[in-house]
């Protein structure tokens, strides 16, 4: 039930300047705060299907699906049932499980590009790894990223990082040392000229190059036709290690990812978000000559207490399961985006509202500009105010967006056509 505007957030309110005096910002990933956007976060409460609740008993239908994992929406029976059984085991060893080597198999089954993978516990974790690994194999230091892709807050990722910072107007990262960010080299993404231009500045010293092969931190962007295999072609020619970051677009745009999708096969590949279920995993994997570098089977070191954890790698083990088996899930998940998109830039159209829409499966971003938005210059010159007066707008009528206008949204397979007419009605009352 909607209350309203004015006493709908009494509890949220008491509970956020209650954090506050415990907790840096009131929250624990900045994202959260609704800096950009203006006003203070909505604390909640459950979830079920493809709606949230908060602390004051509003109903949301989301679009953020915990900024990715939720694929199949909340509380799916399969996941829960997963969760407990493994919670009566026991929560974790630190010691190997059957679980981890059965999700490792249908990872593999799903990503036939993979021949080993680790299992670690964020997104962030997988790309420092992977960075790390390919640095080892190449005896390399130099890498290149795009601006707008983020690679989670490792220290040499946190240049030009994307939503995050862009959210918070953060330009520089204190506490990061030049140092460090001195073999940080950075291209516009979509700009194959500026890749080409770092390996001709840089010969033999580049181990690797990473990105966000459909972006998802400067809105929802595909790649320009060619702009992935000129990449791979590129890193064949210059012994560059290529490393997809699919920890937003892994298991979701496609059972194999960007690879499958694209069909370009990347040398190491990150995941996180839909391989957990709900739960914190991350993952890195790739071909088998270059994983034998990892420890123990050779010198370059990674370890984590809580890799592997069963829960999570249960959890994650279910969600893959009814993916790999449901394949039909991924044809759905297309057309409710594409329908999305489609009506929403008809009403918006109708109303002289400039914008733009960009979608590719389940992801999907609008920007209020004149633009086309294929890279970060191009989502930074967009009305951010605009898209922070849609998001107070659509939250105050039950429809919950990424507090930011340089994130994408995400669709859960529990999104249905009564929840596409409740959001399509509320827009059509924007002005």
């Amino acid at each position: 039930m909607i209350q309203s505007v004015s006493n709908r957030y009494i509890q949220s309110e008491r509970m956020f300047k209650q954090a506050e005096k415990s907790i840096p910002g009131g929250v624990n990933s900045p994202v959260r705060a609704f800096k950009s956007v203006g006003g203070n976060p909505v604390f909640m409460k459950r979830a079920n299907g493809a709606f949230l609740y908060d602390v004051d008993g509003n109903e949301y239908v989301d679009y953020i699906n915990s900024w990715g994992p939720m694929i199949l929406g909340y509380n799916h029976k399969d996941v829960v049932l997963a969760i407990q059984e493994q919670l009566r085991l026991a929560t974790t060893f630190g010691a190997p499980t059957e679980v981890e080597t059965e999700l490792a198999e249908l990872i593999k089954v799903m990503v036939p590009s993979l021949d080993l993978i680790r299992f670690v516990s964020s997104g962030t974790e997988a790309c420092m790894s992977a960075l790390r690994l390919a640095r080892g194999y190449t005896k390399r230091n130099k890498f290149i990223k795009f601006s707008g892709c983020y690679h989670g807050h490792a220290d040499p990722f946190l240049v030009q990082a994307g939503s995050g910072l862009a959210t918070l107007n953060i330009q520089n990262t204190p506490g990061v040392p030049s140092a460090v960010t001195d073999d940080t080299l950075v291209a516009p993404y979509n700009d194959i000229a500026a890749v080409e231009q770092l390996f001709e500045d840089y010969p033999n010293e580049i181990a690797a190059l990473i990105i966000e092969p459909i972006a998802g931190n400067m809105g929802c962007i595909r790649p320009a036709d060619g702009f992935l295999e000129k990449l791979r072609e590129l890193c064949n020619t210059n012994g560059t290690v290529l490393i997809f970051d699919e920890v937003m677009t892994g298991f979701r745009i496609t059972p194999g990812g960007v690879q499958e999708f694209m069909g370009v096969e990347a040398d190491l590949v990150t995941y996180g978000k839909v391989i957990g279920g709900g739960l914190p995993v991350g993952a890195f994997g790739g071909k088998k000559e270059i994983m034998n570098h990892i420890a123990p089977l050779g010198q370059v070191y990674q370890a984590g207490t809580l890799s592997g954890n069963p829960l999570a790698i249960s959890a994650g083990y279910a969600t893959l399961k009814v993916l790999n088996e449901n394949p039909e899930i991924y044809t759905n998940l297309q057309n409710t985006g594409a329908l999305l998109k489609k009506e929403i830039h008809q009403i918006l159209s109708q109303k002289g509202v400039t914008h733009s829409i960009n979608q590719v499966g389940s992801m999907i971003s609008i920007s209020f500009g004149e633009k086309e938005i294929t890279n970060f210059e191009d989502i930074t010159a967009s009305s951010i105010e605009k898209f922070n007066e849609f998001f107070h707008f659509m939250l105050s009528h039950g429809i919950y967006l990424p507090p930011s206008g340089y994130e994408t949204w995400f669709i859960s397979d529990a999104i249905s056509s009564s929840h596409i007419d409740k959001t399509l009605t509320a827009i059509r009352k924007f002005k």
